[in-house]
């Protein structure tokens, strides 16, 4: 149930789809009695539109959740394992198509490459099942596989989790695949909006993890904004964000995750 309620709460809670309900109703009601304050919610729409791609807003939002996590250390211990979460291959099209199809941040799925020649002897796990309701003719791990054995990444070693929805299951399902030991060191690949998330959920699970952020969307710095060349990217950043802040708060709110803004 959470996970059908998130899908429906994520559709109606992206901010450029509440700012075109609001110009949709506006427009409605302006052909009713109620025209002036049609003419009011459209405009509200627009002015929305143009706040959400043209201003700072986005990047206010993200740079919080993205400066969060610092990557670790040069010097870091090795890790025992490396775990990396889905969330950038669109099952449906690779199902189809027969190939892997990505659909956003594909650093998740490139990083492991530098990480294998730097930690050879480190386990590699992939996480991710498939986030479509209705279900998907692939799953991101079958896609994920066939990528990195192409590339050469996966000789055989790796494992991968195929059955999580969404960023609990990621943490509960690969605890109970590779049954961390005590004192083990294990790095956790993730975008580094979604990574205050994703650490707080697995330190629930009872699986510490050692962040290590990728796909940057921002400079995680407040210092350096700048305005947005291009609106589709603004909208983009806004949406991952929002969906982000709202995720926190829905995870805290339901046991998920113990704080509601994990830190290191």
């Amino acid at each position: 149930m959470f996970f059908i309620l998130s899908k429906i709460f994520e559709l109606l809670s992206a901010p450029t789809h509440v700012a075109l309900i609001i110009g949709a109703l506006g427009a409605l009601l302006s052909l009713t009695r109620y025209r002036r304050a049609g003419c009011a919610l459209s405009g509200g729409g627009v002015v929305l539109l143009l706040i959400l791609g043209f201003s700072p807003l986005p990047g206010v939002i993200s740079v919080p959740l993205e400066a969060r996590f610092p990557p670790p250390p040069g010097d870091a211990p090795e890790p025992d394992g490396i775990i990396v979460l889905g969330g950038t291959v669109d099952e449906y099209l690779s199902g189809v198509l027969g190939r892997v199809t990505m659909a956003d941040a594909a650093e998740r799925l490139t990083t492991p490459l530098a990480l294998r020649r730097l930690y050879p002897k480190a386990r590699i796990v992939f996480t991710g099942g498939t986030s479509s309701l209705r279900g998907a003719q692939a799953t991101e791990a079958g896609a994920v596989r066939k990528f990195w054995r192409e590339v050469g990444l996966d000789q055989g070693d790796v494992l991968y989790e195929d059955k999580s929805r969404n960023t609990f299951e990621n943490a509960v399902f690969t605890r109970d695949l590779v049954k961390p030991q005590a004192g083990e060191r294990w790095l956790l690949v993730t975008s580094a909006m979604h990574m205050p998330r994703s650490v707080g959920v697995f330190r629930k699970a009872g699986f510490p993890v050692v962040a290590y952020p990728v796909d940057y969307r921002t400079t995680a710095d407040f210092r350096s904004f700048s305005l947005p060349s291009h609106a589709s990217r603004n909208f983009s950043l806004a949406e991952f964000a929002a969906h982000e802040w709202f995720g926190l708060v829905a995870y805290w709110l339901t046991g998920k995750t113990d704080v509601l803004f994990p830190a290191p």
